[in-house]
């Protein structure tokens, strides 16, 4: 049997606004947009050199799920965007405002930093370094 996780879905606040973050702050790819009813769209974007995740922007549809908008982890790291340079990145990111709330620091396993996403969630940036490229999707 083959299974993958194709997609994961990610609470926003309004289409246009997560499409503009992902696709202009973290050159993410906008996969498709295609309008399902008045007030629901099907909207993936995924990181360049993805191969077969990627998220499904789904737009809160009640107080429930808007409460969870920013902090669908809890407050945890919930989503790991891995690089092949970190530097050019971070830099690149920091320079479009991205707000980076834990400094670049290096560990056994690569270099990281913590930055949020335009609703809050954490996200690391992460260089796995020579010993844990295989964590890498190739």
């Amino acid at each position: 049997m083959t299974q993958r996780i194709a997609h994961i879905a990610l609470l926003v606040k309004d289409y246009d606004d997560a499409i503009e973050f992902y696709t202009q702050k973290l050159d993410f790819i906008l996969l498709e947009d295609t309008r399902i009813s008045e007030k629901k769209r099907w909207v993936m974007v995924a990181s360049p050199g993805a191969k077969e995740c990627s998220l499904l922007l789904a737009k809160a549809a009640n107080e429930q799920q808007t409460k969870s908008i920013g902090n669908q982890t809890g407050g945890r790291v919930g989503f790991f965007l891995f690089t092949d340079d970190f530097w050019r990145d971070y830099n690149k990111l920091t320079a479009r405002e991205v707000s980076f709330v834990r400094p670049p620091a290096e560990f056994e396993y690569g270099t990281v930093a913590v930055f949020k996403d335009l609703y809050g969630n954490l996200w690391d940036l992460i260089e796995p370094n020579e010993n844990n490229k295989g964590l890498m999707i190739k």
